[in-house]
């Protein structure tokens, strides 16, 4: 038992309150035991049909994280938390590439699109996020790899669960208009300026270095292998995994 992922009393207590309730049909199996084996087939990265027994049966585990996936019941946790608790003084918003494993290919849905696309790694999914001051995800956006960080900039910040006063990034979010569009919302930029530009822009470099925190929240997010290597078919469910993810390990 003792490589079994369980919540504990404090995790599950921020969790608890968001369990629904009067529904429709049987009896719902213990919530706990439930969601502690869904965030261990995420954790360990092993299939939904190898997950232990000691959760329950396997496809009970699958279909209440799938059924709740297509809910958004997930992601919704994650929105409610990070409204709650956000410290927006300063933000800081960047994108990582997260590998498609073969079987995250062919997704049902005809053309809809599930978050997958060509770069330079292969057939990837690109994480786009927002954290709060004390690095805290607030944002996971989904996106094919091949998609520009800075052009889904406003996308990202368009779900920011509270104000922003600074938002800190790299050069790669170094655009003029972009710079205009947070002035004109009232947030400053610390963006330093690319290579390219004729005259260097000046940036709070002390500031600047706060950077870090996103990358942080990038490393603990993929210590949850199901998050390192994309399997689901569904960017739906890939969100939902990540949302969980990121529930417990930044607002439990």
């Amino acid at each position: 038992m003792a490589d079994l992922f369980w919540l504990s009393d404090a995790q599950w207590a921020v969790i608890e309150p968001f369990m629904p309730t009067n529904q429709p049909g049987p009896e719902r199996k213990d919530d706990r035991q439930i969601i502690s084996g869904i965030l261990h087939v995420l954790t360990s990265g092993c299939r939904w049909r190898d997950g232990p027994a000691a959760y329950g049966h396997r496809t009970t585990v699958y279909n209440r994280f799938n059924r709740w996936s297509r809910r958004g019941f997930w992601t919704a946790m994650l929105a409610a938390l990070a409204k709650a608790g956000w410290s927006g003084e300063a933000a800081a918003i960047d994108a990582t590439y997260v590998k498609a494993h073969r079987s995250a290919q062919g997704g049902k849905g005809g053309r809809q699109p599930q978050g997958i696309g060509p770069s330079r790694g292969g057939q990837t999914t690109k994480i786009h996020a927002l954290v709060d001051v004390l690095g805290r995800p607030g944002v996971l956006l989904l996106t094919p790899g091949n998609a520009s960080d800075v052009r889904t900039a406003p996308a990202v910040l368009a779900e920011a669960p509270g104000r922003i006063r600074r938002l800190i990034a790299d050069k790669g979010y170094d655009a003029d208009w972009l710079r205009a569009d947070l002035r004109e919302k009232g947030i400053t930029p610390v963006i330093p300026g690319t290579r390219a530009r004729k005259r260097r822009l000046r940036h709070d470099k002390r500031r600047s270095r706060e950077r870090w925190r996103i990358e942080a929240a990038f490393c603990r997010l993929k210590d949850f292998r199901r998050i390192a290597t994309r399997y689901d078919k569904l960017a739906r469910n890939y969100a939902s995994a990540l949302a969980l993810a990121a529930v417990i390990a930044f607002w439990c």
